[in-house]
């Protein structure tokens, strides 16, 4: 990896003025300072470091962590991570996402963990077992309580076209599974043709496809609400000691930080496996996921997350310093409203243990941030759209009002993200060619 320049004033000046131009408030200071430890990195053959905080992970990673709310996180880490008999599963819980940038993203979205889960067995389908035992043991025992409530997992994939809790399922899609059909252990797929098919949890597990577990968990010190996840890369340690990835695939380690220290001889054991190619694989499926924000699903906030990661490990560290210094504007904290929203709205469905003075405390916080960051007819739409939400939300049996407010929430905030971010990244000439071969135009 090189710098894009040698001339570290020439780079500050280039992004000055992007930033004067653009009404982004710089840090200059800190921009040095990151664009000096990038250079540092690129020269470095240590690309695993520890911190004294006990966490760990790739350096450039490292540059963008502070353990602020690293208690916080551990003790969420408590309640999303899977664990088993040390003998046969062995674990390394990471921050993934934006809680891993905490040092660059003021306003977070939501709480994403990933987890390295090796499990030692005699054949892959005893390790397949063992997999399902322990998710839906992790599942079972955080289905409620007043600080956390569990949403649905991620087991499988789909064996045909199908539907399933009446909506139509492409073969080779993630299965999505209820607390009731985790419960239950089988889910019922409705054919083309009427007929019904059963497929047991242990079935599923046999080709595990993307495995992850969803939460609401509270903060009651805070006040606040946050979606917590976990994605499991699980693998098969064979008694020949071969590590296997259960789902075909070794992810890599370019963003995530590991809340552990003695969780270290887990991750190094693992990951001595992920390919070669894994930095150039990993920005491959980050721009496959910053074209699908760009075009199809649109959501300028999202596409900006991954266009940084894709710049600062791609060598664009001009490009990625400006970006970096996005996260940090008043104008983001929309970011972590539009995601909020989403987090109520789970919080409150039928059947939950989350105290309602929560979703009341959320709800209200949100306002007060519009407020904050916001003047004019903006604020007053999405006051109004946040306080129908808030008292749609008290009423579980709200039906279709309550998705109608949800969405009309969820858009009015999506439009001024999409707006913020847009200009903000396509004011940047070298990012807007960026965004248009993304979206397959010519600049």
């Amino acid at each position: 990896m090189t710098l894009q320049t040698n001339q570290p004033d020439d780079d500050i000046a280039r992004i000055r003025e992007s930033a004067a131009r653009l009404g982004v408030q710089l840090d200059e200071e800190a921009a040095l300072q990151w664009l000096a430890a990038i250079a540092a990195d690129a020269a470095s053959d240590e690309h695993i470091v520890t911190h004294e905080s006990g966490t760990f992970g790739h350096r450039v990673t490292m540059l963008d962590f502070t353990p602020r709310d690293l208690e916080r996180f551990r003790r969420i880490g408590q309640v999303v991570e899977v664990t088993g008999p040390p003998e046969i599963a062995e674990s390394a819980l990471a921050l993934s996402g934006s809680a891993a940038q905490s040092k660059i993203q003021s306003f977070p979205g939501d709480c994403d963990y990933f987890q390295r889960l090796n499990i030692k067995a005699a054949s892959r389908e005893e390790a397949c077992r063992i997999m399902a035992d322990l998710m839906r043991a992790a599942a079972r025992r955080t289905y409620t309580a007043d600080a956390f409530q569990f949403l649905e997992g991620k087991l499988g994939s789909y064996p045909v076209d199908c539907e399933h809790g009446g909506q139509p399922r492409k073969r080779g899609s993630p299965i999505t599974w209820t607390p009731a059909e985790i419960e239950a252990e089988r889910i019922e797929l409705t054919l083309a043709d009427g007929s019904v098919q059963t497929l047991t949890w242990y079935e599923a597990a046999l080709d595990p496809g993307w495995c992850k577990l969803d939460w609401v968990v509270t903060d009651p010190q805070r006040k606040s609400l946050s979606n917590a996840s976990n994605v499991i890369d699980v693998t098969w340690e064979g008694p020949d000691g071969e590590i296997v990835p259960l789902d075909g695939y070794l992810d890599a380690y370019f963003q995530e930080v590991y809340l552990e220290a003695d969780d270290l001889p887990t991750f190094t054991k693992v990951v001595q496996h992920v390919s070669d190619d894994a930095l150039d694989e990993y920005v491959e499926r980050l721009e496959e996921e910053v074209r699908k924000y760009l075009t199809k699903q649109v959501n300028y906030g999202k596409a900006a997350k991954r266009m940084y990661n894709i710049f600062r490990l791609s060598g664009r560290h001009i490009d990625a310093a400006y970006v970096r210094e996005l996260f940090d504007e008043p104008a983001t904290i929309l970011y972590q409203v539009w995601s909020l929203i989403s987090t109520l709205d789970n919080a409150t469905q039928p059947g939950t243990s989350i105290p309602i003075d929560a979703v009341r405390d959320q709800a209200d916080a949100l306002m007060l941030q519009v407020i904050q960051m916001l003047d004019g007819d903006e604020e007053a739409e999405i006051v109004s759209a946040l306080l129908s939400l808030r008292r749609t939300l008290e009423d579980q049996s709200a039906g279709e009002r309550r998705t109608s407010d949800v969405e009309a929430a969820q858009n009015r905030v999506i439009n001024l993200v999409n707006t913020f971010f847009r200009d903000k990244l396509e004011g940047v000439p070298t990012i807007r060619d960026y965004i248009r071969a993304m979206q397959g135009e010519h600049a």
